[in-house]
């Protein structure tokens, strides 16, 4: 676990890699800790510190064929970038499947490490997080990115959501 600006973050590690990296809200118990988990703690506390722009550790999701391809072109998205939903349904070549890789991001079970947070919507829009679209806000400033203003942003308070626990991570152990 480490304490950053968004919450409690908790991260696991099978011996092959990184099996996830979520806000927990709250720490939960005790992690079995290994070099993979103890690289990815400085790592994080690098990259909250604004010293780190990218990820060097081994990675091992748990997820579908296609969630998996999702998450590689994830992986992809450089620090300060973003894409749309409907660009990356290209990249695997399902033109027609922003909300099929919608679904395969909200489920990614390595966030920050695999940047979910970079995907927005094709009018601009933030869209969904299951982080909490606040969190998604002061990670993408984070990074530099311009985001498109609106009233919704304005409103935006990473307080709001920084002792909650991520969205869909009911599935993880």
């Amino acid at each position: 676990y480490i304490d950053s600006p968004l919450g409690v973050v908790e991260f696991k590690a099978s011996d092959k890699g990184i099996t996830q990296t979520i806000f927990s809200g709250a720490e939960k118990g005790v992690i079995k800790t290994n070099d993979i988990t103890d690289s990815c703690k400085q790592q994080l506390l690098e990259y909250f510190a604004g010293k780190r722009q990218t990820f060097e550790l081994p990675l091992d999701p748990q997820g579908t064929a296609f969630q998996k391809l999702v998450w590689t072109c994830l992986s992809d998205i450089p620090f300060g970038a973003v894409v749309t939903y409907l660009d990356i349904a290209k990249m695997v070549n399902k033109p027609k499947g922003s909300q099929a890789v919608g679904g395969a991001n909200g489920r990614n079970p390595i966030s920050l490490i695999v940047p979910c947070h970079r995907v927005i919507g094709s009018s601009g829009a933030l869209t969904g997080y299951a982080g909490g679209i606040e969190r998604k806000l002061w990670l993408l400033n984070h990074e530099g990115v311009e985001v498109k203003q609106s009233k919704e942003n304005q409103q935006l308070n990473v307080q709001n959501v920084i002792h909650s626990r991520q969205a869909k991570t009911e599935f993880l152990n």
